[in-house]
């Protein structure tokens, strides 16, 4: 492993990659600014990020906020951490998949967002309005399930699809559950090619949460807006994490 640079050495592009975040989803987006930066190689493998004090400064974050989305590239390997003198945050050099994922699905990961976004957000509206008692508490129980699976994926995202399901079963129309499962299933395979950190898992169910509680004040309006939050998230943690294409 050769010597890591003494320095950050960012400061040509410090303006527009790290300015500062304007969003209600500042963890994913975060995510989706460097994750992105970094496929593009406006942070080149090896270079320094700046302190962590700095970056919080110049993107207009909390440390909490920046940490969360420093594990989560490292655990996607595209940073590592060294400590000690001449220590930092580090850009990592790319790593081969042993099984890259196709073209084809990397091409379309938008598209999969989209498709979603306007069945989900269209499913939440008929929810608020159609939902009986006995759905939203399985929805709720879901959510308190997922709580307890922050650091099991696999469960969390068994509890996961569960709950978008049954929010469609909750509107009485079996079209729509059968869309909703097609939907999922494409979710299902972008999500597997990115890391889990439990910082992700937690936002999607704190989401899932205000969700549910839109739909027992039968607002449908702000169902669908907690959905597309929701989906707005999941797309910036794409956009940081998936290889690229």
């Amino acid at each position: 492993m050769g010597a890591a640079p003494a320095a950050s050495n960012v400061a040509l592009h410090d303006e527009t990659l790290f300015a500062p975040v304007r969003s209600q989803t500042a963890f994913e987006e975060t995510v989706d600014r460097l994750g992105t930066a970094i496929k593009l190689g406006l942070l080149a493998p090896g270079m320094r990020l700046p302190a962590e004090r700095e970056l919080c400064a110049m993107l207009g974050i909390s440390r909490s906020t920046l940490r969360q989305a420093l594990t989560a590239l490292s655990e996607s390997g595209q940073l590592h951490a060294l400590r000690g003198r001449g220590g930092g945050t580090f850009v990592a050099h790319p790593q081969r998949p042993a099984a890259p994922p196709s073209a084809e699905l990397l091409g379309r990961w938008r598209e999969v967002c989209d498709s979603r976004l306007a069945v989900e957000a269209g499913i939440c509206v008929l929810a608020a309005e159609r939902a009986s008692e006995e759905a939203l508490d399985a929805l709720e129980a879901l959510v308190a399930t997922m709580e307890a699976q922050v650091g099991d994926f696999r469960g969390f995202r068994r509890s996961d699809v569960l709950f978008h399901l049954g929010l469609a079963e909750s509107t009485g129309n079996q079209q729509l559950v059968a869309t909703m499962t097609a939907t999922q299933g494409e979710m299902t395979h972008l999500i597997s090619l990115i890391a889990h950190p439990p910082a992700v898992l937690r936002s999607s169910n704190e989401q899932h949460r205000r969700l549910v509680r839109a739909l027992r004040a039968r607002d449908g309006g702000a169902a669908a807006s907690v959905m597309a939050e929701q989906v707005r998230a999941t797309e910036h943690v794409l956009a940081g994490l998936l290889p690229k294409s």
